[in-house]
């Protein structure tokens, strides 16, 4: 039997469909469990709805989670964020309220993984400049752009050995690409050796000698920044970088000038700071970069598990029993 309208928890949520939020084609699992109130409906009478809020379903890092929020859910039980960053979520903060926070680490890794190679190998065989070839209205014969790179037989350095940046080493194995990696802590013999990767404990070493270097990192106060003008100038003049993690890794004004300079060959990413870049940003004026708008996780697949495993952690946290997935302070 279908709980009634009335008597489901009252879930805070940007509207399914909008700017940032779940799609709408997923609306109906939420639905089927929760009361959606939607983020400005709330904003706009906050005093209907306030009491009635047990937890806040964060998507796509909206809504902001402030101090005065949380001071107006009285009975806010769970802050559930889809994606593996938590970057966005001041968590000692939202914690010192009582409330738990759980995101979506496991989900995600396959889609980024599959993205960062798309991005590598497109980067490297020039396919948007191919396409544009392709389409072009002058074009009466079979015209070449120029020459790309080969991927198989290279070498990548991956930035950060964790569950994505592993997966990334299974994929590139399969390109025989000699694999490098750099993490904070050196994975177990079998690891390396099931994807053929070989442990630089300086950063700098992998910088030196990678073809394409992959940011698969989480952003914390360590890996703000991590790829600098440093860090730039030490890789090679034909190497290109490919960030699958998040923008404010990377300095993006050291990045226009080695982009510029010829310092690096390439650039290939998914994420910047801010997203959207503005219209005027150098970065979208550059040849040798290719840019997406963050849609490493944007595969209908993916993004039904991970509604699905909000969900899971939401319902779970109004129970009062362990989450699958909780993140709680350093």
């Amino acid at each position: 039997m279908c709980v009634h309208e009335m008597e489901k928890p009252h879930i805070l949520a940007t509207k399914p469909g909008e700017y940032k939020g779940i799609p709408q084609i997923f609306a109906p699992l939420l639905e089927k469990h929760f009361t959606v109130v939607p983020y400005h409906e709330f904003e706009k009478n906050p005093n209907r709805w306030a009491d009635k809020i047990q937890a806040l379903i964060v998507f796509f890092s909206i809504p902001k989670i402030s101090r005065d929020l949380l001071l107006s859910l009285p009975n806010l039980k769970a802050v559930i964020s889809g994606g593996v960053g938590v970057d966005h979520l001041d968590i000692p903060l939202i914690t010192s309220f009582g409330v738990k926070i759980a995101n979506t680490p496991t989900i995600v890794d396959n889609a980024t993984a599959d993205m960062g190679m798309a991005l590598l190998l497109a980067s490297a065989r020039k396919l948007i400049e191919g396409y544009k070839i392709a389409i072009s209205p002058d074009m009466t014969k079979l015209t070449h752009c120029d020459l790309g790179h080969d991927v198989s037989g290279s070498t990548l350095g991956i930035i950060g050995m964790g569950r994505i940046g592993y997966k990334i080493a299974k994929r590139a194995q399969g390109f025989d690409m000699k694999i490098l990696y750099h993490n904070r802590k050196q994975r177990e013999a079998e690891d390396e050796k099931a994807v053929g990767a070989t442990y630089c404990a300086k950063i700098e070493d992998l910088l030196r000698e990678s073809d394409f270097v992959m940011l698969s990192v989480n952003l914390s106060p360590e890996t703000h920044k991590l790829i600098g003008k440093r860090e730039l100038s030490m890789m090679k003049p034909t190497a290109t970088l490919v960030n699958v993690s998040r923008g404010l890794v990377v300095d993006q004004d050291a990045l226009v000038e080695a982009l510029q300079d010829g310092v690096i060959y390439a650039a290939a990413l998914d994420v910047t700071y801010p997203e959207p870049l503005p219209r005027n940003h150098p970065l979208l004026r550059l040849k040798n970069i290719l840019i997406l708008p963050h849609m490493g996780t944007a595969s209908y697949q993916t993004t039904r598990a991970m509604v699905e495993r909000i969900i899971a952690n939401t319902r779970l946290a109004l129970e009062g029993s362990p989450l699958l997935d909780e993140v709680k302070p350093n």
